[in-house]
């Protein structure tokens, strides 16, 4: 599948393009989110959660690590950050994979670190800061897996 890639020109762009990701997730997927400091991880993990209907309010793991959030799409929501993790096997210690064969659905920080322990058939999102205004960002999608082979064109239609 063809790299998509789409503009967010601010933070509430950024989430409602997270809830067209949110619209096409099942249980059992895997969002993996990458960028730099700053670059709206949080932010977009905040409107994926929104769409599924969380009324929580959803801020960062870091220090916890993982924050499970019941939805009303009839599976859980755990938004994990694995930025302070250095090594693999403190990413399967996490028991990410076993969440996920329950039926629950995740969102992943810094997912680079994390990928080879959790397999390839997750859908990636690299989030980088683009053009002057402080705001903008430029989101670029890939699915290395199978899983999302038949929601590509149907989220391709969906993004700004």
């Amino acid at each position: 599948m063809t790299p998509l890639e789409t503009r967010s020109q601010d933070v509430e762009t950024t989430r409602k393009i997270a809830g067209v990701v949110a619209g096409l997730t099942t249980a059992g997927d895997v969002i993996l989110l990458d960028g730099d400091l700053g670059a709206g991880k949080t932010t977009f993990t905040q409107g994926f959660a929104k769409q599924l209907g969380v009324t929580e309010p959803v801020t960062s793991p870091t220090f916890t690590l993982v924050r499970r959030y019941p939805t009303s799409a009839g599976f859980d929501l755990y938004h994990a950050d694995l930025y302070r993790l250095d090594q693999l096997n403190e990413v399967a210690d996490l028991g990410l994979n076993e969440l996920l064969d329950e039926g629950a659905a995740a969102v992943i920080e810094w997912g680079e670190k994390g990928a080879p322990a959790l397999g390839p058939d997750h859908l990636s999102i690299q989030l980088r800061m683009a053009g002057e205004d402080a705001g903008e960002r430029l989101l670029t999608f890939s699915s290395p897996g199978g899983s999302w082979a038949g929601r590509w064109n149907e989220l391709e239609k969906r993004l700004p």
